[in-house]
């Protein structure tokens, strides 16, 4: 297949879009690594951007395109869950656990959530301490502060 990437600038700093043929591979956070830029004639690119501007402008809630994340079965699990955790709305490690019927390995399920490479998309910044605190977040916590924030404010009532 043929890889391309798109940089887009979003309110959180540049994202680096990743796809491989059809689907999206990755959305990678500031800072980004070192990847040569390739033209953005990839169709999923160009949808994956039209609906992170939605997204960011508070008009799309949920995203719709083909995502082929690299991963372990259970990594793919807990990813395919995450997608279920309705915009605005937050669940505990323990609840994503339960969910995927491990529960009490809010550990394994963490580890997963952490290495989630289609991130926002993918809506691992739902994940939330059973205290309700804001643990880590691999584009950092203020922008998982950033993208709840948003969310909730975006919400419809």
């Amino acid at each position: 297949m043929s890889i391309s990437h798109l940089i887009i600038d979003s309110p959180i700093g540049d994202l680096l879009l990743t796809a491989d043929g059809g689907a999206l591979t990755a959305l990678d956070m500031e800072p980004l690594p070192e990847r040569p830029k390739t033209p953005a004639g990839n169709p999923v690119l160009t949808a994956a951007r039209k609906q992170l501007e939605r997204y960011f402008a508070g008009r799309l809630m949920q995203f719709d395109l083909p995502l082929a994340p690299a991963g372990s079965p259970f990594a793919q699990q807990v990813w395919l869950e995450l997608q279920q955790i309705p915009f605005g709305q937050t669940v505990t490690y323990a609840d994503l656990a339960q969910l995927v019927g491990r529960p009490g390995h809010f550990r394994a399920v963490g580890s997963a959530n952490g290495r989630n490479p289609i991130s926002i998309i993918v809506p691992c910044h739902r994940v939330v301490g059973s205290n309700g605190s804001l643990t880590g977040y691999s584009g950092g916590v203020e922008r998982k502060r950033w993208l709840l924030d948003h969310e909730s404010e975006s919400r419809p009532d």
